[in-house]
Order: C-alpha cells, then sequence, then structure tokens
C-alpha cells in the first residue's frame, strides 16, 4: 500500500472553478433537489391513492365487474 507524506500532501494544489461557476452549478444543483422533492411527493400521494382503492377494494364497497 503505497502512502503520501504529510509534507507532500499538503504541498499538493487543487482547481477550484470560478466563484461564477461554482455560483450556477450550486444553482442547477438546488433546481435539481427541488425537483426531486416535487416528484417524491407526487409518487407518495400516488401510492396513497393506490393504497386507498385497494381498501375499498377489500372492504367491497367497491365492485369489480
Amino acid at each position: 500500500m503505497k502512502n503520501i507524506s504529510k509534507p507532500a500532501f499538503l504541498a499538493l494544489t487543487v482547481g477550484l472553478p470560478p466563484l461564477r461557476e461554482q455560483s450556477a452549478i450550486a444553482s442547477v444543483l438546488s433546481d435539481m433537489d427541488a425537483e426531486i422533492a416535487a416528484l417524491e411527493a407526487k409518487l407518495a400521494k400516488a401510492r396513497r391513492v393506490k393504497q386507498g382503492m385497494m381498501q375499498e377494494l377489500l372492504t367491497g364497497r367497491i365492485r369489480l365487474v
């Protein structure tokens, strides 16, 4: 297993995108998070509707012909 010494590690440089580009990336990721949350809410609602429909069928209040 190879190791890197602390001084060699501290001497490494890591390039970062400009602040403007970082802000654009953060904005896109934030929009994606909002879209995912909306889709998860929609999925949860569909699951509740399905559960309610199954309950109606199992109790006999609704009959399939």
